[in-house]
């Protein structure tokens, strides 16, 4: 996989942590640098971290799926990204602002854990499919995490001085990214792709 289909992947799975990163600045009285990198340490450390675990899972089982490992791969990305554009428009009259009304308690680190492993349980799921598509891992963790740490860090500035606006926006176009990523895999593996370029040419 290419680097920019890393980045896609990347951007598509730091939504669900960009919308949470807005309703955390949302919550905020005044915008605090230090409780934004904390937010987005949380957010990128896990998003990275995640995938990794699930490559090693993956990586057990890679000689035995080898045959289908793209539709492994297809179904996982379209999947977890129709579930992203699915609940995105099933909740869009609500806004997801944490009614947690002591601040710090709301950037403690309890709480801020169980939000980065919810938000990042997506990203497992794509480490696996990165053992049976054989991407190189190591990059594709930093990659993630790094994209991440700053589009949450974005998110949460944003969600200060905008509110609930792109909320939902953001988990949409995350997941129709990650089902674009998923059906591309799935034609440059098959012949979906040639098949259809015959057709048109």
């Amino acid at each position: 996989m290419s680097l920019m289909g890393i980045f896609l992947i990347a951007v598509g799975l730091s939504m669900d942590a960009f919308a949470v990163a807005i309703s955390k600045g949302i919550t905020m009285k005044k915008l605090r640098i230090k409780s934004a990198l904390k937010i987005a340490g949380f957010f990128g450390f896990f998003q990275g971290f995640m995938p990794f675990i699930g490559w090693l899972v993956g990586v057990k089982f890679n000689n035995y799926v080898v045959k289908f490992d793209h539709w492994i791969a297809f179904i996982l990305l379209v999947s977890i990204g129709g579930k992203m554009v699915y609940e995105a428009y099933k909740n869009q009259d609500e806004c997801a602002v944490d009614v947690t009304s002591d601040r710090e308690e709301a950037l403690s680190n309890k709480i801020l854990f169980i939000l980065a492993i919810a938000t990042s349980i997506d990203a497992l799921a794509v480490g696996v499919s990165f053992a049976f598509l054989q991407v190189e891992i190591v990059k594709s963790v930093i990659m993630i995490g790094v994209i991440t740490f700053i589009i949450s860090f974005i998110g949460v500035v944003m969600g200060r001085k905008l509110g609930c606006l792109f909320q939902k926006k953001a988990e949409i176009f995350g997941g129709i990214i990650l089902v674009f990523i998923g059906v591309k895999i799935l034609f440059e593996h098959t012949g979906f792709g040639s098949l259809l370029f015959a057709m048109f040419k």
